[in-house]
């Protein structure tokens, strides 16, 4: 199957940075693509998780001066991919080939990033996390069992909030959603609306309800960015879905707080969990679990512009992984 060339050349979270200490060696995969991510001490590298030799996975691995060993036959890579060491007959120089796949990486909010391609987009530059005012919370992972489009397509769906997070931060009785721009630009869609929603430091009381109005940038298909306030900016959220296979992908996020002081990280991160699990219970049921890109395949409400121009958008671009 031809690879998805508009997926290929974005950048994706591998990883949380502090699962890389020098020394580490990880089996990842990505695009339906086995990948070993490892830290030779001074920086870390993805290459494929294949040897040329007699096809070992070389996440089974490990690090030795710079260099990460083959665990079938010990063979030696340096940090370019090339093997520069055969244990078995030293004298022998490996051959050109005996080299291996290497991918581009980037650490940026505490997360790696890799790129299968060659990069089209940089990573978008998220302002909060230099910003001393805002509080940063960089969480677990979350798995989903569906096509990423569809979880990120979840992210900015203003109609579900009220019914999916009733009790967690909205309220089933005050479902009505103000609908605002959906607007497509060079580099990104626009997505603005408002609705009801609970304090977040108050929690579960309908007294605390607010108004919050939200303002979403979809940066790439797979990479969204919002902010939330009412009316001064109070949260922001960066969320990154990687597309682990056609049917599986797992959700980042990078949240900042500004003027919210007594919310821990481990309350947080407990908080998104629970917001993520209620989501993943929807999703997951889904049918199909791939994204329909024609608009006649399923029937759109007037709050579905937001994900009837994503759709538009995807198809334009030629996205075709994880979608028909």
């Amino acid at each position: 199957m031809e690879k998805d060339q508009v997926l290929l050349n974005d950048w994706h979270v591998i990883a949380h940075a502090q699962e890389l200490k020098p020394g580490a060696v990880l089996p990842k995969r990505l695009l339906g693509e086995d990948i070993v991510v490892w830290h030779d001490g001074t920086s870390i590298h993805a290459w494929q998780d294949y040897c040329p030799h007699r096809g070992a996975k070389l996440s089974l691995g490990w690090v030795n001066n710079n260099t990460l060993i083959c665990p079938y036959h010990g063979l030696v890579f340096n940090t370019e991919g090339k093997c520069i060491k055969v244990p078995g007959t030293p004298e022998t120089t490996a051959p050109i080939r005996l080299c291996i796949k290497t991918y581009q990486v980037k650490e940026r909010y505490s997360l790696v990033w890799v790129c299968l391609g060659t990069p089209q987009h940089d990573i978008p530059d998220l302002p909060e996390w230099d910003d001393a005012d805002y509080s940063k919370f960089v969480c677990n992972p979350q798995w989903f069992k569906t096509s990423s489009l569809r979880v990120i397509e979840n992210f900015f769906d203003p109609a579900h909030i009220p019914f999916v997070h009733s009790g967690t931060f909205s309220n089933s009785n005050l479902p009505e959603v103000e609908l605002g721009e959906a607007i497509e630009h060079s580099d990104k869609l626009i997505f603005k609306f408002g609705l009801w929603e609970l304090d977040i430091e108050t929690g579960k009381s309908e007294l605390s309800k607010t108004f919050s109005n939200y303002e979403f940038y979809i940066f790439r298909p797979l990479l969204a960015y919002y902010k939330r306030g009412n009316p001064e900016v109070n949260m922001t959220s960066l969320f990154a879905v990687t597309p682990v296979s056609e049917q599986e992908c797992i959700a980042w996020s990078v949240t900042a707080f500004k003027g919210v002081h007594n919310v821990t990280n481990e309350q947080w991160c407990s908080t998104e969990a629970k917001i993520m699990s209620e989501d993943r219970t929807i999703i997951e049921s889904q049918r199909p679990s791939h994204l329909p890109l024609d608009l006649q395949a399923e029937v759109n409400l007037p709050t579905d512009r937001y994900s009837m121009l994503y759709r538009k958008w995807l198809k334009k671009q030629g996205v075709t992984f994880g979608c028909i």
